[in-house]
């Protein structure tokens, strides 16, 4: 994480809608990955998932990259869902991400959530420790969390790999996006990207469409930093754009 100074903001991009948001976004990290490989031969890149990210990623896929430089990390995972499931976040990011790239990447280190959790998360440590983040594709949950990280989100976990509970409001956010078919479907836990980690990332790019997201991204900018708005500790954090759209945006205040 680089120095922040007091004048640094998190800086606001407001399209007339997702799709055009999306497409900026895309093109933004794809700038990002490919300085990152002009300048040390190749670049590590966090993906998220959701339907916030529907519309960034048909557009990732259509940018120019050298792809078969690029490493992937996945940024979240359900416990105990399988990759044939509906909402099995590694079946999206197959079908509409990484399947439809035009050449091979260099490597995507996927989250399973089927097995031993607690040695996933060692794994999954143990690999991203070696590749530092050049850039970080994400979005913001609307009870403000950030990955998985459920308010009150660990702001101190050094591991960068947790297993984490969800809250009501994430499970019925997931459920109302039409991932489960019941509530009850929803699972309880998740291995997440921790906090720290995300942070750890050179550049985060935040794409975060639709009215249901409005006081969620006002309190993560606006508001003070705190663990009960997990996005909130983004404001600390010195190359961060978000991409809104006019109804996501419609609580801002200002600059």
């Amino acid at each position: 994480m680089g120095p922040h100074s007091p004048h640094m903001s998190i800086q606001r991009i407001v399209s007339a809608d997702k799709v055009l948001g999306g497409k900026l976004a895309a093109a933004r990290g794809a700038e990002l990955i490919r300085s990152a490989v002009t300048r040390q031969g190749f670049a590590n890149v966090i993906v998220a998932t959701g339907a916030s990210q529907f519309e960034m990623l048909q557009e990732l896929t259509e940018e120019t990259v050298p792809w078969e430089r690029v490493t992937f990390f996945h940024l979240d995972e359900y416990v105990g869902v399988p990759v044939t499931h509906p909402a099995s976040f590694r079946k999206y990011l197959w079908e509409r991400f990484q399947s439809r790239l035009p050449t091979p990447v260099r490597s995507f280190v996927y989250v399973d959530g089927e097995g031993d959790v607690m040695a996933e998360c060692r794994r999954l440590g143990e690999w991203i420790s070696r590749y530092p983040i050049d850039v970080c594709f994400a979005g913001i949950g609307e009870n403000g969390h950030l990955a998985f990280n459920d308010p009150p989100a660990d702001f101190d976990a050094i591991e960068p790999y947790l297993v984490v509970e969800l809250d009501e409001a994430c499970r019925r956010q997931q459920f109302g996006e039409g991932w489960f078919g019941s509530l009850e479907e929803v699972p309880s836990r998740a291995i997440s990207m921790s906090i720290r980690q995300i942070m750890k990332s050179r550049s985060i790019i935040l794409t975060v469409p639709d009215q249901r997201k409005a006081e969620a991204v006002a309190n993560s900018l606006e508001g003070p930093v705190t663990n009960l708005v997990p996005a909130s500790i983004l404001q600390k954090h010195d190359d961060v754009t978000i991409y809104l759209d006019p109804a996501s945006a419609s609580l801002l205040k200002g600059e």
